[in-house]
């Protein structure tokens, strides 16, 4: 099992900071290693190759006594040799006085200069050979002085690597103190939402300052938090109001019922039936709605089809008898992906809807509007929706004024089920500006070709 820092978010990500850290910090200093051992190798040869071209220009000038110690023209360049032809030293620096020939390296004609290392028994050491003239029994002037010590042996791979392992080690230390700032809010978050519960959505979490991807975060935690409260009123609201309208039907029934049984002889049983089965009927409708509205938009209703809105009035106007007449305006062509018969089922509402309210007339108009939009219309010329209402009436078991009452028809529900049907459709409806009337205009995203 990982270990409890490698469990916790905080741990990856410093994991994966050392991680990335270690792969761009060690190939840095190898290649540091690197390019200063070259520096200073090209540096301390480039001493020794002028010492040595130094002291054979001298040489071939007649300068340069010979017999006597060579002149250091660099203070670090203090090992100097002139070998003869015949491998015998002719002539030497005082530090290289007792000292072998530096080394046997000899330069050719057509490489007159060599650097190279050479060990003696003491001590190793940097130089440069230089042939002091093109013949063939030419002496080699030999420069060199003792090699740096960060060269001749592993200081600067341990003190860089030394380094890079702090550097490492800062990095790790710094991204958990970081990460673990940076995610306190998200601790803070994640304890207040433990304490949110069914029974009270009303608390939110705290947003810290900004406007950083934590801060989002808790924004739209906040935001689902609300939603969530309005959801669970609005379950409260329609849960009451479904008990109201459902209690009405039943206790006007029950009271039918008893007063049948404690009177049977004044009881008109044909009276008493119809009143009876109009109010199961208004019962079976409330039912039949309450079950489309939790059914629209669930994984039950998922199957589309191509649906043309002309089409679809015109087949639903066939089957209707209306007391008022239905004009149309229908284009033809515009086509939406949908479940028919929920779109039936709205069209059916708001026809409905048109008809009770009308005075002369119920009108409906099918149309496009740019970008891809589909628009189905209904209107009547009854009396205007309110500016303060028209968003009002799409809530459950609303009613406006006595005119829409229970006796006008209708469960209270047919707005509410035509709003739903939009919204899972990722459409929209919405009561516009109509003189004389209202109007209820559906918008749905239309079908690609």
């Amino acid at each position: 099992m990982a270990p409890w820092w490698a469990r916790s978010l905080r741990g990856r990500v410093t994991l994966i900071a050392t991680a990335v850290a270690a792969l761009v910090l060690i190939p840095v200093g190898i290649a540091g290693v690197l390019v200063t051992r070259s520096v200073i190798t090209a540096g301390v040869f480039s001493e020794t190759r002028d010492t040595a071209e130094r002291i054979a220009y001298e040489m071939r000038g007649g300068a340069l006594p010979m017999g006597a110690a060579i002149p250091v023209p660099h203070p670090a360049v203090d090992l100097i040799q002139i070998v003869g032809a015949n491998g015998h030293v002719l002539a030497t620096s005082d530090a290289a006085r007792n000292l072998p020939p530096l080394s046997d390296v000899r330069p050719t004609v057509k490489n007159r200069v060599v650097s190279t290392t050479s060990c003696l028994p003491t001590e190793c050491v940097h130089l440069t050979a230089v042939r002091v003239s093109m013949f063939a029994d030419s002496p080699v002037v030999y420069a060199g002085r003792s090699s740096p010590e960060v060269l001749s042996s592993r200081t600067l791979e341990v003190i860089v690597f030394a380094e890079v392992a702090l550097l490492i080690g800062v990095t790790a230390w710094a991204t958990w103190l970081v990460t673990g700032r940076a995610l306190r809010p998200v601790a803070t978050m994640r304890a207040e939402l433990d304490a949110v519960h069914a029974g009270d959505l009303s608390s939110r979490v705290t947003q810290p300052p900004g406007d950083d991807e934590v801060a989002q975060l808790a924004h739209s935690v906040n935001g689902t938090l609300a939603r969530l409260e309005r959801s669970a009123e609005q379950q409260r609201q329609f849960a009451s109001d479904a008990s109201h309208e459902l209690r009405t039907p039943i206790a006007g029934l029950r009271a039918q019922l008893e007063s049948a049984q404690l009177y049977p002889e004044d009881t008109d049983v044909e009276a008493l039936v119809g009143s009876a089965l109009r109010d199961t009927d208004r019962l079976e409708a409330i039912i039949t709605d309450l079950l489309l509205l939790a059914r629209i938009g669930s994984r039950v209703d998922v199957v589309k089809e191509r649906v043309d809105l002309a089409d679809l009035v015109r087949k639903e106007l066939a089957v209707r008898s209306d007391k008022l007449p239905v004009r149309v305006d229908l284009a033809d062509g515009v086509v939406v992906e949908a479940v028919r018969l929920q779109l039936a089922r709205v069209l059916t509402n708001l026809l409905d809807n048109a008809q009770r309210h009308a005075e002369h007339a119920v009108k409906v108009t099918v149309g496009r509007q740019e970008p891809g939009t589909a628009v189905l219309a209904v209107e009547n010329d009854g009396v205007e929706i309110a500016e303060c209402d028209r968003e009002r009436i799409f809530e459950r078991f609303t009613r406006l004024d006595a005119a829409r009452s229970r006796d006008a028809g209708g469960t209270g529900l047919g707005l509410a089920i035509a709003r739903d049907v939009a919204m899972a459709h990722r459409g929209e409806i919405r009561v516009e500006d109509c003189p004389g009337g209202a109007r209820f205009v559906l918008r749905l995203p239309m079908a690609f070709e």
